[in-house]
């Protein structure tokens, strides 16, 4: 069989044979899927995107051995940090990471871990950065965050192959960190409606969100903040 004549049968039983689907109450590992047409329903997932703002220019215009290790550290950052609420990392982008909340908080917590991830970037990864650097760099992100009804579905070849994770939210918390790094939260209205008064208010009771019209995406409600929450 020609690469051609395989790539015909693939697509033509992958257009024809009839879905399996289950419900998820764990995020499942490739293992758990089968390559056919299978697949996990999650009723509500939370998704959340870390993005390094600025690494085309990071990459251009400095040692790659910098390069690297600002990708390192805002990497490890971001995980250890998705993971501490319950979160689960799915996938690896380059500069950036991508993690699930499926609790019943699910979206509190993607939020609260949001506010931490610009704690950490702003006052622990950029200062040891400077330590071991003389260098004016700044670190810059935007972390995307939206919650829809979600689909796990296994892709690739036999022996390489991963994840894909199907639903609105899955797509728009990454298309809304090209947002501005200058506000470096950015949750749809789905999210924020469903936020307790501890993740919409500052320390004064005030409102830390900023309402903004999305003008990339029919105008939809986002909102953002630079607020961020301490870690020990």
């Amino acid at each position: 069989m020609t690469i051609a004549e395989d790539i015909r049968a693939s697509a033509k039983t992958t257009f024809v044979e009839k879905w399996t689907v289950r419900d998820g109450t764990t995020v499942p590992e490739p293992a758990a899927l089968k390559l056919s047409n299978d697949a996990i329903h999650f009723k509500r997932a939370t998704i959340l995107y870390a993005d390094l703002d600025g690494s085309t220019d990071l990459v251009e215009k400095k040692k790659w051995t910098f390069s690297g290790e600002v990708y390192k550290a805002f990497l490890y950052a971001t995980s250890r940090l998705i993971r501490r609420p319950g979160g689960s990392i799915v996938s690896y982008d380059g500069d950036r990471t991508m993690g699930i909340f499926i609790s019943d908080n699910q979206s509190n917590e993607a939020v609260s871990c949001a506010l931490e991830i610009n704690y950490a970037i702003k006052n622990i990864v950029q200062a040891e950065m400077s330590k071991g650097w003389n260098t004016d760099f700044k670190i810059r992100h935007v972390v995307g965050i939206d919650t829809s009804e979600i689909y796990a579905a296994r892709t690739g070849v036999r022996g390489d192959n991963d994840i894909v994770w199907i639903g609105n939210a899955a797509n728009l918390a990454a298309k809304v960190t090209a947002l501005s790094a200058d506000h470096p939260t950015w949750i749809t209205k789905k999210v924020y409606d469903l936020l307790n008064d501890n993740q919409k208010l500052g320390p004064n009771r005030e409102s830390i969100w900023k309402k903004w019209k999305w003008t990339q995406h029919k105008d939809e409600d986002v909102y953002s903040t630079t607020y961020w929450r301490s870690i020990t």
